[in-house]
Formats: C-alpha cells, structure tokens, sequence
C-alpha cells in the first residue's frame, strides 16, 4: 500500500510511525526540532490520516507498508521510531528486514500481548452520527459522554476531516479499527533478533513498559536500552516533547 507521508529536514534518514487514532501531524513538533540533522519521513499508517482504507490490518501488513515506502523512496536503512501501535509496526519490520534499520526506538510499548482497552473510545466514536453532526462542537459534546478528558478528545476529533460536500468524515477507518481491534495487542515475537542499537522510551507515569517485560525486550533486541522520560505518560511525545527530543538526539548520534 502507498502510504501518505510527509518529507522534511536534511540528513540522514528517520522514520517516524504513530499509535493507534493518530496520524504523521501528531509528530510535527517533534520534527522541527529533528528536521535540522535529519531527513524525517512522517507517515500515515493504513487507515489512519490520509493513507488509504483497507480491511486488511495487521502489523505484518503494516511492516510490508513500511518496506514498500522505503523502497520507492530508494532508502536502503534508517533509524526508525514507532510510537504505541507504531512502535510495534518498527518492531515487526526490524525483526524481519534488520539489514534496513540502522537504530530503533521504540516509544512506550513492548512486544507483549496487550489485552483490549479502547472499547469505550470506540464506543464514543461509533456514537458520533457523521452524516448528521454540522460542526466539530456537535462530535464534541456527544463525545464527552464518553471520555471526559478533553485532550483525549481532541486527539480523537483530529481524525474527524471534511469530504466533498462540506460535510465531515473520519480520516482513520472505523469500521476495520472497530472490527479488528484486538489486533492493536497482538504480540510482537520471531525466532530472530534485532542486534542492532534500540532503545525503549517509555513514559515514568506509564504502564506500557513494565519490568516483566525485560526478558522479551532483551531476548528479541539484545542490544537494546530501557528509559523513562519523567512527568509523562503514554503521549509522552506530546506530554515531554523537549525531553524526548534530547533523548532521541544522543541516542541516534
């Protein structure tokens, strides 16, 4: 699948992939920093911000995605970084093309099993009568009857864009998500092992990255590292974004 992307920035190749109900934007501050040493791709996964819908999702579908990217665009390695659900897809790819990445970081999640938590965040959405709502108070206001955190809420209602008709339409694909979300927790696991530098960033007011979670981290990336960036959680990108930029910054120079 041809993904959207947005290129940016000089130097030496950094892919970034974002979670689940994001989109390439939520990393745009992130990368003005990072644009000054690096050629940054900012991508959409499937059926997220403007790539294409397909009911096709897994993460070794998304994997395929990535290498698809990398080869149109001539890369033949860079550092990746994933976060949530895209650190899972650069976790995938690295087990299976490890000749591609250079370095991986991989930010607040690990290669377990997760069991499902997002049913009320999927009810909240299907809950939204897109072809009726005028305005983005109206998906607000119904919205809040399900999740009260009005940041949360505004990182949903990103993936709420305009069609044709001046009306509004999801950018991710909520029927496949809806259908198929207990994909989001699948295990990340191979025979082999990443070998190269990886670094695991997860939030210090998180539980994404546990201390059971050390035996597989080190069994699939044995040459790997783990840290927490302090005061934040699972969007620590979003919650540290300059303490995350310093992070990123020694680790891939």
């Amino acid at each position: 699948m041809k993904l959207n992307y947005k290129k940016t920035g000089t130097g030496e190749t950094l892919i970034i992939l974002h979670g689940l109900f994001g989109s390439a934007d939520n990393w745009f501050s992130i990368a003005k920093e990072l644009e000054k040493e690096y050629t940054l791709y900012l991508v959409d996964q499937r059926n997220h911000g403007d790539s294409p819908h397909s009911e096709d999702w897994n993460y070794q579908v998304m994997a395929e995605d990535l290498n698809e990217l990398m080869e149109s665009e001539g890369i033949k390695s860079a550092y990746l970084m994933g976060h949530s659900m895209g650190g899972k897809t650069v976790m995938a790819f690295a087990l299976q093309y490890p000749e591609k990445v250079k370095k991986l970081i991989v930010a607040d999640i690990a290669p377990r099993y997760y069991p499902l938590h997002h049913q009320v965040i999927l009810e909240g959405l299907n809950a939204i009568p897109i072809g009726q709502i005028k305005s983005r108070k109206d998906a607000d206001d119904i919205l809040s009857g399900y999740i009260k955190n009005m940041g949360i809420r505004q990182f949903l209602l990103k993936s709420l864009g305009r069609n044709e008709k001046g009306g509004f339409e999801w950018k991710i694909n909520l029927k496949t998500i809806t259908e198929k979300i207990e994909i989001v927790g699948e295990e990340i696991d191979s025979d082999q092992s990443f070998d190269n530098p990886t670094l695991f960033m997860g939030g210090e007011n998180s539980d994404y990255i546990k201390e059971s979670d050390k035996g597989d981290i080190s069994r699939l990336f044995p040459n790997s590292n783990i840290i927490y960036i302090k005061n934040a959680g699972h969007w620590l990108h979003a919650e540290q974004p300059g303490a995350v930029i310093e992070v990123v910054r020694a680790f891939l120079g």
